[in-house]
């Protein structure tokens, strides 16, 4: 990570300021001094939340307890005013952005040794990560005025879902089920047709 924001500020000193969206993908192993650097360059921190209750089961006997401190730091970054864009790194992790919500909410490891969130200060809001998977991810792929949000104009891409993620506890996100998903303005699936209600 620090290589390439070293990189990306050498090219925006000599080169001056530009919409170029640059980010470093898995920006999940960071050292103290590169939190505020996003932020401060302009380039997109792209994370798979999902890792972060995964490597949390194994991570400080690997790492160590002082370089696991700004590991997965997504309230850091957010604080230094980076961008998020949230991925899944499926077929390493699941395909599932609703476990991505989770593990960035709650950051409770697979193995259940930290109920209140493994690095809990790096726990953020609901809206956050909903934000890094919508409007954040297609600002990073130059896409926002066509997709990413809900707006008349752009593409119908979403999901109905059971519940109001925003109005339940964090731990209730991992089952949370998707009613029906709609690309381009067409149902491709129907939790209630598929299962024959």
């Amino acid at each position: 990570n620090a290589i390439i924001l070293d990189l990306c500020q050498k090219v925006f000193e000599q080169n001056g300021p530009g919409d170029r969206r640059w980010r470093v993908e898995h920006a999940q192993h960071l050292r103290p001094e590169d939190l505020t650097r996003f932020g401060q360059l302009g380039v997109i921190a792209s994370v798979q939340p999902y890792h972060a209750i995964d490597d949390g089961c194994w991570a400080e006997k690997k790492i160590g307890p002082e370089r696991i401190k700004t590991i997965y730091a997504f309230n850091s970054l957010l604080k230094s005013g980076a961008t998020l864009a949230f991925g899944s790194d499926w077929t390493v992790a699941p395909l599932d952005p609703l476990a991505g919500i989770y593990a960035a909410v709650t950051r409770r490891t697979l193995d259940n040794r930290h109920p209140e969130g493994w690095i809990p200060e790096e726990k953020i809001s609901v809206e956050e990560p909903i934000k890094g998977y919508t409007i954040n991810a297609a600002y990073a792929e130059f896409s926002e005025k066509e997709k990413g949000s809900i707006e008349p104009g752009k593409l119908a891409d979403l999901v109905i879902l059971d519940r109001n993620i925003l109005k339940i506890k964090p731990e209730d996100i991992r089952s949370t089920r998707v009613l029906m998903t709609i690309v381009d303005g067409r149902i491709i699936f129907d939790r209630l047709e598929a299962e024959g209600q």
